[in-house]
C-alpha cells in the first residue's frame, strides 16, 4: 500500500516544515554520496529551500513508499538533486547527487 502523492508544491510545503521544525534522518547512502560528490549539508539545505519538485513522485521499489526529487543550486551554483521520502512528519533523505 502506498501513500497518496502529494502535488509539488504541497510536497515543497512538508519538506520544509520538516526541515525547519520536524525530523529529518539522513540515511547512510545518503550520507555517502554526500562525501562522494563533495557536498556539504548546507548545500543539500540550500537546494530544498530554493529549489524545485520539477516531476511526479515514483514509487520506491524496496519500500513502496513514494519518493520525491527537488533540484536546485548550491551557493557555488553547482545543480544538485536531491530524492527524499516522508515518514509522517519526518523527512528521509534517500541520495543526493549533482546532475551536470
Amino acid at each position: 500500500m502506498t501513500d497518496q502523492p502529494l502535488g509539488k508544491v504541497q510536497a515543497k510545503a512538508k519538506l520544509n516544515r520538516c526541515l525547519e521544525g520536524g525530523v529529518v534522518i539522513y540515511s547512510r547512502h545518503f550520507r555517502e554520496e554526500l562525501v562522494k560528490d563533495a557536498l556539504a549539508l548546507q548545500d543539500v539545505l540550500a537546494v530544498c529551500k530554493s529549489g524545485a519538485i520539477i516531476i511526479a513522485p515514483e514509487q520506491d521499489i524496496k519500500t513502496g513508499k513514494l519518493k520525491y526529487r527537488i533540484e536546485g543550486l548550491t551557493a557555488d551554483r553547482r545543480q544538485v538533486a536531491v530524492v527524499f521520502t516522508f515518514r509522517t512528519e519526518q523527512a528521509v533523505f534517500i541520495t543526493v547527487f549533482e546532475r551536470t
